[in-house]
């Protein structure tokens, strides 16, 4: 997003308008709504029909809140369509990629599913979908989250099965193939049965939101990421009108290291998401802008993004900021300071309230690099105890994914302490395995990538314990999970001059500069390559192109 004054920001964001309705009806010379073309066969009146279309539009670029409204709208207008329940029940599940729904959203999506049920599927195949669609919340005091998303995709598999000409509901099982994916699977079995899926209905239907938002999710790992770009570089155009459908190209820029890309969707989607009045949106998008801006040292820009969180923070929003806005609310500052490596700044961050304890683990780990690496190993040990604690939340609550992404913090941070402590070598131990544990899984789709990558980290550590070489080979490492980390290819320029490798310290240096272009921030990094290459600084009118 450009800089703006925050109040501004502030009140337009608070506008009570629905952004959803005001589009729709393109009154006033509002430029027409955009959201792909989308057709859901149903035996709902023919007067609904494309309000019914709409709503699963809507739901196809995960924009929830404006999706209820539109299926209530439909109920609204015919009394009788028992599958607009299904649309509601599925979108109160919320993001199948974030985890497993609160208790609350499980007894009001069953409640739906219920009124539905009641008031009866006009016809088998409508049936099916709200028998799918109770899965997920159905005996959930018996069953875990996990087999219930294993259920519904059960569910929706046996309705290509029984509708092979259904599209739709291809789409949405392919969907929960990739939702289901494990993200310990170095195989991508179930992103590549989901992606052959709709990679095959995308090219009949190349203005489909939903199969374009799937194939960048189905792809949203390294070594896949380039095959999601065609999608990528389509669904901003698709959907416009939707905010998450501009941010999501993002998640592919980000893995591929297109950076300025990345910058532009997530600008266009900050802005289409505060004039819909969608704060979490806004933030989520403030995210990935902030890291792009960072890992280009557009330091500048990065501040301005994070002076923006407070007034946007403060705003009343029903529900919460949701996982992505808390998420980007703990994530922004401590990016900040550590991918600049401001110790201080780091260390003095100060935890957010939060209902979910990884994003202060966030604050936590930050807190805990900063003091370590400023030299403060005593300040670190009480942050590194707070992780610990932070983790066995996680663990009693079930929350595998997290539980292990906290304990890799936890073991880097307490690396960095023992490093600070002059136990290199235990040090060197610790990280190597944190570095190993980390390499296992995959993010979360909420984030860019871990505040810090904890391979990387150990390339610092080593180049600090003066084994360039081993260094090199962690760099390098980094650097083809997470290409043009700022970080990553300095520190492998950096360890290929120490080992003595001046080509390689030419290449990596040389690529450092071109991601840096358009540096606003004089970094002593950018300035050691600049003498290595024999390269002048850029004047400040080359900076600014």
């Amino acid at each position: 997003m450009h800089p703006r004054p925050r109040l501004a920001l502030a009140v337009a964001l608070l506008l009570p308008a629905s952004a959803a309705s005001a589009q729709h009806e393109s009154h006033g010379g509002a430029p027409p709504e955009k959201l792909g073309k989308v057709h859901f066969e149903n035996s709902c009146s023919e007067a609904v029909r494309a309000d019914f279309d709409r709503a699963v539009a809507l739901l196809h670029s995960f924009w929830w809140s404006a999706a209820i409204d539109g299926f209530r709208g439909v109920i609204a207008k015919d009394t009788t369509c028992a599958t607009a329940y299904w649309g509601i029940a599925l979108s109160q599940r919320g993001n199948p990629f974030a985890g497993g729904p609160s208790a609350r959203i499980v007894q009001d999506g069953l409640a739906t599913v219920e009124k539905g049920k009641a008031l009866g599927a006009k016809t088998p195949r409508e049936g099916a979908y709200l028998a799918a669609v109770e899965k997920l919340y159905k005996d959930s005091d018996k069953v875990d989250w996990r087999a219930r998303a294993a259920a519904y995709e059960k569910a929706m598999e046996e309705v290509t099965r029984a509708y092979p000409s259904d599209t739709e509901a291809s789409i949405f099982y392919a969907l929960a193939v990739s939702a289901n994916a494990p993200p310990t699977d170095k195989s991508y079995a179930n992103l590549l049965k989901a992606a052959a899926i709709l990679e095959k209905e995308f090219a009949k239907q190349p203005d489909h939101p939903g199969l374009a938002h799937y194939i960048i999710h189905s792809f949203d790992v390294p070594p896949l990421a380039p095959r999601a770009l065609a999608a990528a570089r389509s669904y901003a155009k698709i959907a416009p009108s939707a905010p998450h459908a501009l941010h999501m190209p993002s998640h592919t820029f980000t893995r591929v290291g297109s950076w300025q890309e990345s910058i532009d969707t997530n600008i266009a989607s900050a802005e289409a998401a505060r004039k819909a009045n969608a704060p979490g949106e806004v933030l989520h998008a403030f995210d990935y802008q902030a890291y792009a801006y960072l890992q280009t040292a557009r330091d500048g820009a990065a501040k301005r993004v994070l002076d923006q969180l407070e007034p946007i923070a403060t705003l009343p929003n029903e529900g919460g900021q949701g996982l992505a806005g808390s998420f980007a609310l703990a994530a922004i500052p401590a990016r900040y300071a550590l991918e600049r490596h401001s110790w201080s700044e780091a260390a003095a961050l100060q935890p957010r309230k939060s209902p979910l304890p990884y994003t202060e683990a966030m604050t936590h780990f930050a807190r805990a690099l900063g003091a370590a690496r400023g030299g403060n190993a005593a300040a670190a040990r009480s942050d590194v105890e707070r992780l610990a604690s932070l983790r066995d939340a996680l663990k009693q609550a079930k929350d595998e994914f997290w539980t292990e992404q906290v304990e890799v913090q936890r073991k880097v941070a307490e690396a960095w302490v023992l490093f600070a402590d002059g136990k290199k070598d235990e040090a060197l131990v610790q990280l190597r395995a944190a570095a190993d544990q980390e390499d296992l899984t995959e993010k979360s789709a909420v984030t860019p990538g871990p505040l810090a990558p904890a391979r990387e980290l150990l390339g610092e550590m080593l180049l600090e314990a003066n084994k360039p070489s081993e260094a090199l080979t962690a760099f390098e490492a980094t650097t083809k999970k997470e290409p043009n980390r700022f970080r990553g290819v300095y520190g492998a320029g950096r360890a290929a001059e120490l080992a003595g490798d001046k080509a390689k310290a030419r290449q990596y240096y040389a690529q450092l500069l071109t991601i840096c272009e358009r540096a606003d921030a004089e970094r002593p990094e950018l300035v050691a390559a600049r003498k290595f290459l024999g390269r002048a600084a850029p004047t400040a009118a080359a900076a600014k192109r």
